[in-house]
């Protein structure tokens, strides 16, 4: 805060004004406002909806963090695609993209008060007591090694008399930074989703007619492994126990002829 002081300078006197109703009234006060140059900052940031549930949403950042939007107005607007949507229109895998714009003016406020009147009393260093143009009395506090300007002479609070007339200006000036914040948000809708896959079906592969095998004419007659079993040793030996009863027989009719 920067402060100056003109002619008879009264002004730091009005810091610690007792001031009554009567002597706010021939306190004058001025305010200007001087702007300058701007900075502006712009800042980006990027995610994808992972979750979007009412006026709640959470956002995956680009640098894989979450970040929770919760209570999103309901005036809120994202451009997507040229259009305007609103926070319910917004779905899980749409991609965001955030523009803060920061605009920060550097401004000066300065304000100037002036005071009027005539030394009735001092009682230095600390207080003197004024009259006014209205003809009313005020006592103002004297701050500590102020110095007046009486006809061109600097004096302190002990060179203040009766009768003295003092116009006292005091001018302070105030930095200050407005600083103002826009917030633009785009986005684009999510990809359509993939239809799955179709199934695998079996298909039939026919090879080549080189590559299959020789296969038998119909003349050749595959040999048996093994000819089958026909006949069985019985009949023979009881042919042969025949034969050999009838032999006996015979021996003992010739034995009888004999």
């Amino acid at each position: 805060m920067k402060t100056k002081w003109t002619h008879a300078s009264l002004a730091a006197l009005m810091i610690s004004l007792a001031l009554t109703p009567c002597a706010i009234a021939q306190v004058q006060t001025q305010t200007s406002t001087t702007s300058h140059a701007a900075t502006v900052e712009t800042t980006v940031q990027r995610g994808e909806v992972v979750y979007a549930e009412g006026n709640n949403l959470i956002v995956k950042m680009e640098d894989g963090t979450l970040k929770d939007f919760p209570n999103v107005p309901e005036s809120a607007r994202i451009m997507v695609d040229g259009k305007e949507i609103g926070v319910h229109d917004v779905k899980v895998g749409m991609h965001l993209e955030r523009t803060i714009t920061t605009t920060s003016v550097p401004k000066t406020i300065t304000t100037v008060q002036t005071v009027n009147g005539t030394v009735w009393q001092v009682h230095p260093p600390l207080t003197v007591v004024l009259k006014l143009d209205d003809n009313s009395v005020q006592q103002f506090n004297i701050p500590k090694d102020q110095q007046f300007n009486i006809d061109g002479k600097m004096v302190d609070a002990w060179g203040l008399k009766k009768g003295m007339k003092i116009s006292a200006t005091k001018v302070v000036e105030v930095p200050e930074v407005h600083v103002t914040t826009e917030h633009q948000v785009t986005g684009t809708m999510p990809p359509p989703p993939v239809p799955p896959p179709d199934q695998p079906i079996l298909v039939a592969m026919v090879p080549h007619p080189a590559a299959l095998p020789a296969q038998p004419t119909e003349t050749a007659q595959a040999s048996p492994a093994q000819l089958p079993k026909t006949g069985s040793p019985l009949p023979l030996l009881a042919l042969l126990g025949l034969l050999s009863i009838t032999a006996s027989l015979g021996v003992r009719v010739l034995r009888l002829w004999n």
